[in-house]
């Protein structure tokens, strides 16, 4: 799934090597920030290109035995002030959508102004074209086990590099398309480990959309342009259990007590947005009424317009995020 925002906007380089480091005395602040040497490798990540000349976007590359084949990479975008403060943050896990990278947010969503002077980390990963943020049943190309990236090895090395808090209420996870089906997921089936999930335009029901139309639609895709012909839930026959295991509609209990946020567009304009949208808008509905069932509350946005990132919901979520979690 891909954005087909109609007004993209200016490409926001990512730069690469910072090298300043500071420093400040007195009143509890931290004498020295943080350096370019200071942020390494942990068991079963290794480093192999980084970006920090930016003082806000850093970029890194890994080698990981998680991903065969190629190197996954990450934005870490973060607050302005960061490198002096001495202070801890709450985190933002942000996922991109089918054939996208990690760099979407940064191009053309403009991630730096929506969260200028806010106290808050960004983390945008690679999540594969159409990885489904999953380890697939089978895969003819190597290893593309993003799911355990991102939450065996992703989540412990930005908490062992930056100031963070590594707990359920610091850190949010949202997403765009397929990765805010990514974001549902991860919320649910990790319940530990985010406080807020956010789905912008992200289908919510794996088995919903009159006859499972999700898990065709994950399976199919991956097939097409992530696996070489395999398959994230199995071809002919599902892994039912896996299905289940990441199915929202399935978990509705994980999202107690969690800040819940959905984006659906009601009137795509165009063949691949109405394919997409129309689906996402029928399982975020089968999704919400089993949460009203439940009595977990939510909040959702049924808007016009098609499959899409809008600016101004994913600030309404920004700010919602920070509201939700832990303060610097």
């Amino acid at each position: 799934m891909s954005a087909q925002h109609p007004s993209r906007r200016n490409f926001l380089k990512t730069a690469g090597g910072f090298t300043a480091a500071m420093a400040m005395g007195g009143a509890g602040v931290l004498a020295a920030a943080s350096t370019a040497s200071a942020v390494g490798d942990i068991p079963g990540l290794h480093i192999t290109e980084r970006g920090e000349q930016d003082p806000r976007m850093w970029y890194y590359r890994f080698q990981t035995s998680a991903i065969g084949g190629w190197t996954p990479a990450v934005n870490v975008l973060l607050p302005d002030g960061y490198h002096t403060s001495g202070r801890r943050y709450p985190v933002l896990y942000l996922l991109h959508g089918g054939l996208e990278d990690f760099i979407t947010f940064d191009r053309f969503h403009d991630i730096r102004g929506l969260t200028a002077w806010k106290d808050l980390i960004v983390v945008m990963p690679d999540g594969g074209r159409a990885g489904w943020y999953s380890n697939p049943v089978s895969s003819n190309i190597g290893a593309r086990n993003w799911e355990y990236f991102h939450i065996g090895q992703l989540i412990p090395w930005v908490d062992a590099n930056f100031r963070t808090y590594a707990e359920y209420d610091g850190r949010a996870v949202s997403g765009f398309s397929m990765g805010g089906f990514g974001a549902l997921k991860y919320a649910a089936k990790y319940y530990g480990h985010f406080a807020s999930v956010s789905a912008h335009s992200g289908p919510a029901n794996l088995r919903g959309g009159n006859g499972d139309l999700v898990t065709h639609w994950a399976n199919a895709s991956s097939a097409a342009v992530e696996l070489n012909g395999g398959s994230i839930y199995g071809v002919p026959f599902w892994d039912q259990a896996r299905v289940s295991a990441d199915n929202p509609c399935e978990r509705i209990e994980s999202y107690r007590n969690k800040r819940v946020f959905l984006v659906a567009g009601t009137s795509p304009e165009d063949i691949q947005g109405y394919a997409n949208e129309t689906l996402v808008l029928a399982t975020q509905r089968e999704f919400k009424w089993n949460l009203d069932r439940a009595g977990i509350p939510y909040e959702q946005h049924e808007v016009g317009g098609g499959h899409y990132v809008r600016r101004d919901l994913l600030q309404d979520d920004i700010n919602g995020i920070i509201d939700r979690l832990r303060k610097a």
